[in-house]
């Protein structure tokens, strides 16, 4: 699992909730925080990241957001465990952007993950 270190929320709809939550459970260790029934959703997520996820089936995959990204602690870990839980890696893997790293990786929606070694790309 890796270590997510900061976010404060991010609002997103997705095709499959389950899906999902099983997604950010075993990628992330993220957990439900509430259940928002009446919605059709959920915010998940740890001590400093949220995500509230609305489930929309006919969702068009990647819709909505460009993508988010993830300060992580253990960054070195990112492609094994990605490897290890079938998640695909984007862009060949590891992205220098000269002051910090970053590694790209898709959720089961579409949406692309930035994972990041230093906050805010070191700027």
């Amino acid at each position: 699992m890796l270590k997510t270190i900061s976010i404060d929320h991010i609002n997103m709809s997705v095709r499959n909730l389950k899906e999902s939550l099983d997604f950010y459970k075993k990628l992330f260790g993220f957990a439900v925080k509430k259940e928002q029934q009446k919605d059709n959703s959920k915010i998940i997520g740890n001590d400093n990241i949220k995500l509230c996820l609305y489930e929309n089936p006919n969702l068009e995959k990647g819709n909505g957001i460009n993508h988010f990204g993830f300060y992580t602690e253990n960054f070195d870990k990112i492609i094994e465990t990605c490897k290890s839980l079938g998640v695909r890696v984007l862009y060949g893997g590891e992205v220098n952007w000269g002051k910090s790293k970053s590694i790209y990786v898709e959720d089961p929606n579409g949406y692309v993950i930035e994972l990041s070694n230093k906050q805010g790309g070191g700027l």
